[in-house]
């Protein structure tokens, strides 16, 4: 094994781990988010959990003793900031207390489409086939999941809330790859989180009251989520990012719906139905099929030269 290949191995098992952790980490905040949401309302929830993250960043950022990114990369960090950490949030908090787990699932899950799509046209990373199949595949999984869990109504608002939810996650993760053209994963993701807690700042007094209200409990699941599904898993998602196109590492989001029904199982004792475990295959075949690198094209055929060496008018 050459040096090159070596190291590309290396490059691929740490993305990969840090794919992973940001998965577990995620899953995880569904389950601290039903119980959290309880007692804290969304726009103070996500204003709690955003604090939280962008002071244990910027503790760490300056531990790493890395300062501020670039000029070059602010445009991509500000929309990283206020679509992904400050819309996406409080959107899809919001619009999961006004749409039943089946809608949301379904109107969420165009979130890593978009980022295909946008990527293809907006990074150059064009369209491959397998992650455009895997993609539609595992969206059909995403949506099984979440009518298994649903049954409920939705309302128009929460329609439109998760319809923006998913449009401002598309936006923030193709800015983020472009500030990450110029900036470190840390630097992207603490000034982000940064900026998104700034924005969800009409919420503070809010959250002042929700915090003197609520019980130790949820105010220490507030606390989880700002330390590990904030602050770690966008730093480990901003590292893979940096070592993969958007579309495929977008489509990786597709595992979440799968361990939140493993740990809901585990957690809550929600048992699974079988349309979930269903619907649960289906995410994981598209994830896998969406990763399948297409196939180079055939080689054109070389051109014959006649045996006596002269060529052929």
């Amino acid at each position: 094994m050459t040096g090159t290949a070596a190291s590309d191995r290396v490059i691929d098992v740490k993305a990969a781990l840090a794919v992973g952790v940001t998965m577990v980490l995620w899953s995880s905040a569904f389950v601290a988010i039903r119980y959290a949401g309880a007692d804290l309302h969304p726009g103070s929830l996500a204003l709690g959990r955003l604090v939280i993250g962008a002071v244990a960043l910027a503790a760490l950022l300056v531990v790493r003793g890395e300062g501020l990114p670039p000029r070059a990369a602010w445009p991509g960090i500000v929309a990283v900031g206020l679509f992904w950490f400050g819309v996406y949030t409080v959107a899809l908090n919001w619009g999961e207390r006004h749409a039943d787990a089946g809608t949301a699932a379904l109107i969420v899950g165009i979130g890593p489409i978009l980022v295909a799509l946008l990527g293809g046209r907006l990074l150059n990373e064009g369209f491959p086939r397998p992650l455009l199949a895997g993609l539609a595949i595992a969206f059909a999984g995403s949506a099984v999941v979440g009518l298994a869990g649903g049954g409920g109504e939705s309302s128009l608002w929460g329609v439109l809330l998760c319809l923006v939810a998913a449009v401002g996650y598309a936006i923030g993760v193709v800015g983020q790859k472009r500030a990450l053209a110029h900036a470190s994963a840390l630097q992207v993701t603490t000034f982000g989180c940064a900026l998104g807690a700034a924005a969800c700042l009409p919420f503070a007094g809010q959250l002042v009251s929700d915090v003197r209200a609520a019980p130790g409990g949820a105010t220490l699941a507030m606390v989880y989520l700002g330390l590990l599904p904030t602050a770690v898993a966008f730093w480990t998602w901003a590292y893979a990012l940096t070592r993969m196109t958007a579309g495929r590492l977008g489509a990786t989001t597709y595992v979440v719906p799968v361990l939140v029904v493993l740990l809901s199982w585990a957690l809550l004792d929600e048992v699974p139905t079988p349309l979930a475990l269903a619907g649960g295959a289906l995410c994981l075949l598209g994830v896998a099929v969406s990763r399948r690198r297409p196939r180079p094209p055939a080689p054109t055929p070389a051109a014959t030269v006649p045996a006596t060496g002269r060529s052929s008018v």
